[in-house]
């Protein structure tokens, strides 16, 4: 059973593929997932602190990938 019933890993994966396909530079995106991760995780404050920073990653992976899907979305 998947810790995260939501945000499957193959799905991550594959929107993870997506940005660094799209971006010009690697290191760059990744720094980019990093940061937001590490704002959504401050800003939630969750008590078991490896398991939120996984789903934090995982959420910023996500939302950074709508975000070039839909241009329209406003990102941090």
């Amino acid at each position: 059973m998947p810790k995260h019933p939501n945000l499957e890993t193959s799905h991550v994966m594959r929107r993870a593929e997506e940005l660094i396909g799209a971006s010009s530079n690697r290191y760059r995106i990744t720094v980019q997932v990093a940061n937001r991760a590490k704002k959504r995780h401050h800003r939630d404050n969750f008590d078991d602190y490896e398991d939120s920073m996984v789903k934090s990653v995982m959420q910023a992976i996500v939302e950074m990938s709508d975000e070039l899907t839909e241009p329209e979305i406003i990102g941090d």
